[in-house]
């Protein structure tokens, strides 16, 4: 016996699929622009690396998304039609996988929804001139509203939201090509501070970057669903993953650059310190702007995290599970947990970096296709994911400065833990009997 979210599970046909410019390259081009990416770009890069070297951190760690946390599980989901949830059974089992990639998915965009309401209530606050500290009375009574408000058309309006998502992308792709244009005549001026380690500059943008895409790496399933063949799944992700990172990540990292070189009392870090600097009413209207672009993000964060919680949990309503996460994603803005953007793209990098490793070994190990749904717990995927998680979650250990210096990128480290366990698992016979699957194609 299957359960239901797999045997009631129907693949999507030839039909409702769509080029790759279409559907999956302008979807994860929407994801690095959301200003939660490129926050934070530059610290800890950008005054290690300086500015060549940053970018081709950038244009390395773009590639790895592709090539190690997207491919396998986009090929997956184009071969057979189905989502990451039921691709995912085969990895860690029919009923492991309600745990892993199924709940843990709704757990992380719960993370992911309080990353965004705590930056969009401070854009707005910025806006309006306001301070912006988490804990705040104005605070917390933005974040609350934001946050409820955007759950709710999570759950009953993302149809409109997913119409208009393209506009709101655009507003991002202009802000950031305008504020580049703003600072970018002091590029060239930009000097490294003494004392700066290129090596862990370069890796740490390495980190960023995996860190912040290894959720919608495994989703490349859910892309690849829709995509007709393999040509759609490598385009897509080529332009809408590694061209992407490099656009929405190279020009606000630059725009830091050129905010230093035109002004060397500038000692801003972040991307919100550089729109302050320019200043006057297109200063205040790109916070507005940020803000509003948020707004499709916010709405798929809790829309998947709803697929997440009804999809594993059927006997609880969508919606109240839904609200319920965002209650939690609430407190973690207003406490200022959500705030630290590194901190929580290692978090991410750790939980799922070793699932799309696992994936990866049993994709290659069944003969590049699906090996179908595994019986129970799949010990294989889950020891996999255990020893990689805890290769992730290095900076977080009782360890030297210098060992979470240089074992970095972690994110990038589990991923190839999670891969290699896998295969000497599966060599092992711990990999169950697959259990055949009714193909309703």
């Amino acid at each position: 016996m299957l359960p239901d979210y797999i045997a009631k599970s129907v693949p999507n046909p030839a039909a409702k699929r769509a080029p790759w410019y279409v559907n999956t390259a302008p979807s994860y081009a929407g994801v690095f622009l959301w200003v939660v990416f490129y926050q934070q770009i530059a610290q800890g890069t950008l005054n290690n690396a300086g500015v060549s070297l940053s970018l081709l951190g950038l244009l390395v760690a773009g590639l790895l998304c592709y090539a190690f946390y997207y491919f396998a599980p986009g090929m997956l989901g184009m071969k057979t039609g189905y989502p990451l949830y039921v691709v995912g059974s085969s990895t860690f089992g029919a009923t492991g996988g309600y745990l892993m990639p199924g709940l843990l998915m709704g757990l992380l965009q719960i993370g992911w929804f309080a990353v965004n309401a705590s930056l969009s209530t401070t854009f707005i606050l910025k806006g309006l001139g306001k301070p912006s500290d988490p804990g705040t009375v104005p605070f917390t009574v933005i974040a609350i509203v934001w946050g409820l408000v955007m759950a709710y058309i999570g759950v009953k309006g993302i149809q409109y939201v997913a119409r208009v998502s393209l506009y709101l992308n655009a507003i991002a792709f202009l802000m950031v090509l305008l504020v580049f244009i703003k600072t970018s005549g002091g590029i060239t001026s930009y000097k490294l501070p003494e004392g700066a380690v290129p090596f862990l500059g370069f890796t740490a943008i390495i980190q960023t970057v995996i860190g912040f895409f290894a959720t919608a790496g495994a989703a490349g399933a859910d892309f690849g669903m829709n995509s007709r063949d393999a040509r759609d799944v490598k385009w897509g992700g080529l332009v809408g993953i590694a061209l992407a990172a490099l656009y929405a990540g190279g020009l606000p990292l630059m725009s830091v650059a050129g905010a230093h070189g035109l002004d060397p009392k500038f000692a801003g870090t972040t991307y919100g310190d550089v729109i302050s600097v320019i200043g006057g009413f297109m200063a205040t209207a790109m916070f507005f702007l940020f803000a509003i672009a948020s707004i499709a993000p916010a709405c798929f964060c809790a829309f998947i995290a709803g697929n997440s919680f009804s999809t594993m949990l059927p006997k609880v309503p969508r919606m109240g599970s839904t609200m319920v996460g965002a209650v939690i994603a609430i407190i973690l803005a207003v406490t200022g947990l959500a705030s630290n953007l590194v901190s929580v793209f290692l978090i991410v990098g750790a939980s799922f970096g070793p699932i799309c490793g696992a994936m990866t070994a049993d994709y290659i190990l069944s003969g590049r296709k699906w090996a179908g749904p595994r019986q129970g717990i799949n010990l294989a995927g889950y020891i996999a994911w255990a020893i990689g998680f805890l290769v992730g979650i290095i900076p977080f250990l009782p360890v030297s400065q210098e060992v979470k210096q240089y074992t970095t990128p972690q994110v990038l480290y589990s991923y190839i833990v999670g891969f290699v366990v896998y295969a000497i698992l599966a060599k092992a016979g711990l990999e169950p009997k697959t259990v055949a699957i009714d193909a309703k194609a």
